[in-house]
């Protein structure tokens, strides 16, 4: 017998992310005894339900605690099951840095992309979905600042091909624009400042601290 907990965790696996305003993404969301029963069920699979209230979306990750038992032992750590590269992993910490750090910065003043930020009554509007404050970033632009660092243009290109193909990130002309993922890869509150100064630095060539991590998804089968 199938029921909405079930069900649930039978569409994040097939589709990967799912919209807020779907209807039991917002039960999950608001019904805390529903939640509670969809997080043990997702625990005892070692698996876990990411949101943050800056996001249009929500997605499934693998259980901190399980990490080492999936990816190996610290020595042969295996950073991620997308089949990323290393330059890939840190184009998507750059885009991740260019692009979502700027719109939660929208967010929490409440400003929408393109409205004025020298809005004084900002702040008592509702903050802002990530669509209506998420900007995107130029790829000539990107190209020229990190296109030596992550691998030239063809090397880029590939990354930004695979990238889009993840859902992280979409192209749209000369745009490169948030995916569904891109706001949930990481926890940020924890790992902000550990992307920002070790994964950045790394590519900036400046001594990173002890470690950063990136949250590590499900594969859909295909």
């Amino acid at each position: 017998m199938t029921d909405d907990a079930q069900i649930l965790i039978a569409q994040l696996l097939t589709h990967q992310t799912l919209a807020r305003e779907n209807k039991l993404v917002k039960r999950a969301l608001t019904d805390e005894l529903f939640r509670q029963d969809l997080d043990a069920r997702l625990a005892a699979c070692g698996m876990k339900f990411v949101d943050n209230v800056y996001a249009d979306n929500v997605t499934l990750a693998l259980a901190r605690e399980i990490e080492p038992k999936i990816f190996g032992s610290r020595e042969v750590w295996q950073n991620n099951n997308m089949g990323l590269a290393r330059d890939g992993v840190a184009l998507l910490v750059v885009l991740w840095a260019m692009i979502i750090l700027p719109k939660r910065e929208r967010q929490e003043a409440h400003q929408a992309a393109l409205e004025d930020q020298e809005d004084m009554f900002g702040k008592e509007k509702p903050m802002p979905r990530a669509e209506d404050a998420s900007m995107g970033i130029s790829y000539k632009a990107l190209l020229a600042d990190f296109g030596d660092k992550l691998g030239k243009k063809t090397r880029m290109d590939m990354n930004l091909g695979q990238l889009n193909k993840l859902g992280f990130i979409e192209r749209r002309g000369d745009m490169i624009v948030e995916g569904p993922l891109l706001d949930l890869m990481m926890d940020t509150d924890t790992l902000r400042d550990r992307i920002i100064n070790g994964a950045l630095a790394d590519i900036f060539h400046r001594p990173p601290p002890k470690e950063a991590a990136i949250l590590t998804f499900p594969q859909a089968e295909q």
